[in-house]
């Protein structure tokens, strides 16, 4: 009467004393024999140990023994509060006795303890959750049986489990491990979230759960994707039942629950039986073999129709001829899923191992008031070669020997494909990609690396021409007429310099270049070095030198407002080393920019003597004719005879002049009138 929570499977198992974690009643006693495959031996791991000590083990202990029957070896005799049992305990055999006795006692919870064969080095228990591990990633195992009342855990795949949640009642809930078989997990340590869900599944509640600092996850063979039924890849013919609920409304409508309405999330009634019995069947063809992981079901969906299935049976089949009904490995006796517990909750199953069939079929069992789901199928393709077919001799058994060997065949041909390719499982991908299959996730992650480095290499490509056309463009502004820097250009300055305020003071010197025909024409004391004067929009004419020669390169300054002014320098006394002009740039060859000299022939104008003063066409002050001294709105000409410091500008109409044009400083401004007219 001291047993408590027990299962104990082929390779590992959990026991616990009556009454855990809680004090255990007094003067009770339990029994535990061990079995497992010959060959191998048992390793014993203590969870929790807490028996009273009081009498120096008298009466409350905990004792191990090496066989099991009156042959028996004891290995140790155990007790005591708090009791911390570093390693494992190991036997000699494959069979091992645990012998529980609580005597008189005031407190102690008893023990937890788990069992495996000895190949399972990483073993742990039920009660092992993730904060015992410091760990990122690790791999365990967790024995059979942790599905148990005193535990918690809270969350669900795939966004991870809180930290305190027990790591074997997690997977088992996540579908990674059996609660009669155990099994290994691969467990990831992350970063925790502020809020866990509740869900059902694999016969675990998992409870809602507060912010914690980190989470765990399993990583799995990643084949937990959909197969079609809510998506709709499986068409409508392929879902056939039993039978189908028909029934009309108040209004005289015929509603029919047809079993195409049994799809997951799908919108509207689901598929019901007409008649609610253990015979009544929902059948799926996939089309092909497939690898089937799982299975989530809901009621009706309908709160007015109350109706859901509470636990079914599994068969399967390769032909529909022939149906095979789900067992664990080991068990004797069909497996019993649990469903739903209302109408609207998703509630998952998983198959492990997996079912590996092309026609898959539910047996409701239990139900509320009608038969009535939606389902849908996790897995993937199924693409490893199976097992060989075992063929059977024709002859039917003859005797009781024959029919054992027959049903034994029966057997292990399920085991066979039930059991098939298990271990060959990777656990490479996480949960979370449940629909993403292996392959798959492999053609993801190159593509992932050649989509960025294409877009580089086109990009760069792309940088190199458009790099290559601007400076081509650029090169082809750079050819001018006068072959001047981009930057004198007066194309460029033109543009630029409405952006400058107009200046008041000197201004810098602009060298100009002419050619050299135009320069040939001009005698050297004819050409000036450098005039100075206050900044102007337009040019002023030049002091000196033929203005034949210069054609329409030059422009001057129409009349308006105040002259500009003349600095009084002596072209003649200045070093001939440049030509420099004090204003305008040349123009191009195109046109004028400004206005065009006008070139008269002065032949037919009267000559005046070479002493007589000169006249300039420009105004000043009064009616007077400028002084020759370089003053404020003054000019300065020279002449090259030496008899004589005046020179002539322009003749109005009327007087004489010079009797060769070529003596002609410039010509009248068409703006200008002469006094004879």
């Amino acid at each position: 009467d001291g047993c408590g929570h027990t299962v104990l499977g082929p390779e590992s198992g959990t026991l616990a004393s009556i009454n855990y974690p809680r004090t255990s009643p007094n003067s009770t006693v339990c029994e535990w024999e061990i079995r497992v495959k010959p060959g191998q031996r048992v390793q014993l791991k203590f969870g929790d140990f807490d028996i009273d000590d009081s009498d120096s083990c008298h009466s409350s202990y905990l004792r191990v023994h090496n066989g099991i029957g009156p042959n028996r070896t004891e290995i140790g005799k155990y007790c005591g509060f708090g009791f911390q049992m570093d390693g494992l305990i190991t036997s000699k055999s494959n069979e091992v006795t645990v012998q529980f006795m609580s005597g008189i006692h005031i407190s102690g919870r008893g023990f937890l303890a788990a069992y495996s064969t000895t190949d399972k080095s990483d073993l742990i228990t039920c009660s092992d959750n993730a904060s015992h591990f410091s760990e990122p990633e690790f791999n365990k195992y967790c024995p059979a049986g942790c599905v148990i009342p005193f535990a918690d855990i809270s969350g669900t795949i795939p966004h991870g489990y809180r930290d305190s949640s027990s790591l074997c009642m997690a997977g088992v809930h996540a579908g990674v491990v059996s609660n009669t078989l155990g099994g290994q997990i691969n467990v990831v340590i992350s970063k925790g979230i502020p809020y866990y869900e509740s869900s059902l599944a694999n016969n675990v509640t998992s409870k809602v759960g507060p912010l914690s600092t980190s989470l765990f996850t399993f990583k799995t063979s990643g084949c937990y994707g959909t197969l079609g039924m809510e998506s709709g890849v499986i068409p409508d013919s392929h879902i056939t039942s039993s039978s189908v609920l028909e029934w009309h409304n108040q209004t005289g409508q015929v509603n029919i629950w047809k079993p195409e309405n049994a799809r997951l999330k799908r919108i509207g009634p689901p598929w019901a039986a007409f008649i609610s019995d253990e015979h009544q069947w929902l059948q799926i063809d996939l089309n092909k073999e497939k690898k089937i992981t799982g299975i989530i079901t809901t009621g009706s969906t309908l709160a007015e129709h109350y109706y859901y299935v509470s636990a079914y049976r599994i068969l399967y089949s390769d032909d529909a001829q022939k149906w095979t009904v789900y067992r664990e490995p080991g068990m004797g006796k069909d497996k019993i899923f649990q469903g739903n517990t209302e109408l609207y909750q998703e509630v998952r199953n998983n198959f492990i191992p997996p079912i590996i069939a092309r026609f898959f079929r539910i047996n409701p069992l239990k139900w509320h008031q009608k038969i009535a789901m939606k389902v849908e199928l996790l897995g993937c393709q199924f693409s490893i070669g199976r097992a060989p077919k075992i063929t059977l001799p024709p002859s039917s058994p003859q005797n009781k020997n024959d029919k054992k060997n027959a049903d034994f065949m029966d057997d292990f041909i399920h085991s066979m494909k039930t059991s098939l390719q298990t271990d060959k499982i990777t656990f490479t991908p996480e949960i979370k990609n449940t629909t993403v299959t292996p392959s798959v996730t492999k053609d993801v992650a190159l593509a992932a690396v050649l989509v960025p480095v294409l877009v580089m290499v086109f990009t760069t490509l792309i940088l190199i021409l458009v790099c290559a056309w601007h400076w081509r463009n650029r090169r082809k502004k750079t050819e001018g007429t006068y072959d001047l820097p981009y930057w004198d250009r007066a194309g460029w300055w033109k543009g630029m310099k409405q952006f400058f305020p107009t200046k008041s003071a000197e201004h810098e010197e602009t060298p100009v270049r002419y050619s050299s025909s135009e320069i040939s024409h001009l005698r050297p004391r004819e050409v000036p070095t450098m005039l100075q004067t206050e900044s102007a929009e337009y040019a002023q004419p030049l002091v000196g030198g033929i203005v034949g020669t210069l054609h329409q390169r030059s422009t001057f300054k129409p009349e308006e407002g105040k002259e500009a002014c003349y600095a009084d320098l002596d072209p003649y006394s200045s070093p001939m080393q440049e030509v420099y002009h004090a204003y305008a740039e040349p123009l191009p060859v195109t046109g004028p920019e400004y206005a065009t000299p006008i070139i008269m022939d002065m032949s037919s104008h009267p000559s005046v003597p070479l002493g007589a003063p000169s006249i300039s066409t420009f105004k000043a002050a009064g009616n007077q004719a400028p002084p020759l001294v370089g003053t404020c709105n003054k000019l300065l000409s020279r002449t090259d005879s030496a008899s004589s410091a005046q020179a002539l500008y322009d003749i109005p109409k009327g007087q004489s002049g010079p009797g060769s044009a070529d003596r002609l400083m410039y010509q009248v401004p068409q703006s200008t009138v002469s006094k004879d007219e």
